[in-house]
Order: C-alpha cells, then sequence, then structure tokens
C-alpha cells in the first residue's frame, strides 16, 4: 500500500493554547482534522459559554485560508459551575461539552473541582440538557502513586458516577491503563474513550531508561507495556467507543526542560502519520479511518465529514524544534522519521 484516502479525521481531544501560539497550532491541526475539540485550560479557564464563543474567533482568525476548520468549544468545570451555565452552554451554537479537571491534576487545572458530589444538579442538568462530560481521570490525593491514579479515580469516582447519571454522556480521555479499556468497555454506550498517539506508542520505558526524556512526560503519566498493549489491542479491535484524540499539548522547551517540568506532548502536525504508523505496525491498518474519522462523530451523535485526507507511504522527517510564536517547542518524536506523510496537495474529489 503506496497510499491511503480515508474520510476527513477529527481531533476529540486538543490543546491550541492563546494568543500568538494559535497561529502555529490551529494550522497544525487544520491541515488535516476538519473537527477539534478544544481543551479550556487557558489562564484564566474559558468557563462561561460567552468565553467559549470568544475563544473560538480567535482560533478561527488563524485558519489559513481554504481550509474548512470548525472547533468544538468546551467548559471548565469549576466548583461554581451552575445549573444555569449548563443551560448557556446547551443554548450557544459551538459548546458542545464541559470538561472535569480534578483540581491539581495536570497543566492549568488549579480552577478544577475539588469535590464533584457538590456538582450534582449541574451534572443533572448535563445529562437532561445533552451536554457530554469529558474527564481527565486522576485522583490527585497525593499518597496515591503516580502510576495508579487512573485506576483509583475510576473506582473511586468514576464507577459511582457512571451508576448515578446513567445517561450523562461521558468521554474518558487520554486512558493509558487497561482498567480504563475494562471500565469503557463494560460501561454501556453512553461511555467511550479517547487514545493519544504517544500512549498507544510508548511506554514508561521509552520516558525513563537510560535517563529521563522530558518530552515523553505527559499526564495521565506513560504507563508499562502490559498497560500499552491494552490499548493497542483495543484500538486493533476496532471497538465503536474508543476514538482518536491526540491529546496535543505544546509547551514552550524551557518549560519542558526544568527542574519541574511540565506534562504534555506535541504531536498535531504529525498526528495521522503517526497513527498510520501504529494501526500498521499493528497489522489494523484497515480499522484507522474508523478511528479516526467514523466513531468519534457518531458517539457525538454529528455525521462523519463529508471531505477526505490522503496518506502517502513517504517518510516524514520530525524537526528537532519548531516554533510557537516567540517560543520554541520540541515536537513528540523530534529528529525521528515516520513512514507516512500527510499528503497536504491533496483536495477532496481527487482519485485515491
Amino acid at each position: 500500500m503506496d497510499s491511503l484516502v480515508i474520510t476527513r479525521p477529527d481531533d476529540w481531544h486538543l490543546h491550541l493554547r492563546d494568543g500568538e501560539a494559535l497561529t502555529h497550532t490551529v494550522p497544525a491541526t487544520s491541515q488535516a482534522f476538519e473537527r477539534a475539540i478544544v481543551m479550556p485550560n487557558l489562564v484564566p479557564p474559558v468557563t462561561k459559554a460567552d468565553q467559549a464563543e470568544a475563544y473560538r474567533r480567535r482560533i478561527m482568525a488563524s485558519v489559513p485560508a481554504g481550509q474548512n476548520f470548525d472547533p468544538l468549544m468546551v467548559l471548565y468545570l469549576t466548583d461554581q459551575t451552575t445549573p444555569e451555565d449548563i443551560d448557556a452552554a446547551a443554548d450557544s451554537e459551538h459548546v458542545v461539552a464541559c470538561k472535569l479537571y480534578p483540581a491539581g491534576a495536570t497543566t492549568n487545572s488549579d480552577s478544577g473541582v475539588t469535590r464533584l458530589d457538590a456538582l450534582t444538579p449541574t451534572l443533572e442538568r448535563m445529562q437532561e440538557r445533552k451536554v457530554l462530560l469529558l474527564i481527565h481521570g486522576e485522583v490527585v490525593d497525593p499518597h496515591v502513586d503516580v502510576f495508579d491514579r487512573e485506576k483509583q479515580f475510576i473506582d473511586d469516582i468514576l464507577l459511582p458516577l457512571r451508576s448515578r447519571l446513567p445517561d450523562l454522556r461521558i468521554v474518558l480521555e487520554h486512558i493509558t491503563t487497561s482498567d480504563a479499556v475494562q471500565f469503557v468497555e463494560s460501561a454501556g454506550e453512553n461511555t467511550a474513550a479517547t487514545l493519544t498517539a504517544h500512549h498507544l506508542m510508548c511506554n514508561r520505558n521509552h520516558m525513563l531508561v537510560g535517563g529521563i526524556r522530558p518530552h515523553y512526560y505527559c499526564l495521565p503519566i506513560l504507563k508499562r507495556s502490559s498497560h500499552q498493549q491494552a490499548l493497542q489491542d483495543i484500538v486493533a479491535s476496532g471497538h465503536r467507543r474508543f476514538f482518536l484524540g491526540t491529546d496535543s499539548a505544546p509547551h514552550p522547551i524551557g518549560k519542558k526542560e526544568s527542574a519541574c517540568g511540565c506534562a504534555g506532548c506535541y504531536t498535531a502536525p504529525y498526528a495521522m502519520p503517526l497513527y498510520a504508523q501504529i494501526f500498521e505496525d499493528l497489522g489494523a491498518i484497515e480499522k484507522l479511518e474508523a478511528f479516526s474519522s467514523l466513531l468519534g462523530p457518531a458517539f457525538y451523535q454529528m455525521p462523519a465529514n463529508s471531505g477526505k485526507i490522503r496518506l502517502l507511504r513517504q517518510e516524514t522527517q520530525i524537526p528537532d524544534r519548531l516554533e510557537l510564536g516567540s517560543d520554541t517547542i520540541v515536537p513528540f518524536l523530534a529528529g525521528e522519521s515516520l513512514r507516512w506523510a500527510l499528503d497536504t496537495t491533496f483536495s477532496d474529489g481527487q482519485e485515491g
């Protein structure tokens, strides 16, 4: 196979940042993806529908001419989020979900939720108004080992929540463990998960053996190889409630290579070649289109895109450095090459 034409994909978990960074992050995603769920963990966070609409306008100003890109907006849940905030989100044109960050769990999550049970009326309104709940699924108890925090969140918080609100549509984002795979498989039709390229491609050995590699550091943290295998097995199976979410998250090099480095891997410019290589290595390249382009829209109850993209069997060299506004960043797998490339000259209607 020298080329692969698939339905234009969507990214169901993405960090674009704000300000001058948008002139780099938006084109990096819009070249391949038609829609993206845009994370709201800015400083200050996007907590209201009008803030989300304003953020979307800033994003749209950076979409290159001739590209179709539809940012799908998300509200950041706090202890103060009210049912009326949910109504405003549901009534807005572009807000489709709310994001649960346990306070202190990851980048810019200090304003997140400290007691989920206190938000029960808000979550009930989300269920009623069909606003999705997107979850960073880790506990923040400092006594819980960092490698166990996803499982502990599922046991202590997610299982009771799923039982309490069975009709609330939930996406457990960037899953990293066999425990998360098993939970989503058994939780029923209103529960799904996104998977990143870096969690499918790597385990904690890649980050820690032979020296600490800060550009592999993300949250939830890379786990042992048996958990990585569980992720690979579920995407290779084609299960309809597991789909693409890059969690592409750029940080300036100084904030990654520091005494207290930030969590996040920047994959957006090479996302589809990364996933293509992963699926080919798994012997499941025929499952790539559904994972990337069909299963996410189905869960979000949206139509699949009508356009196409083409991937070529052609080396993609990942540069050592990229610009991010006035900053410099190191992309995931910097300096390495991939077997697949996005054909940026391809236009809809061309033959594969």
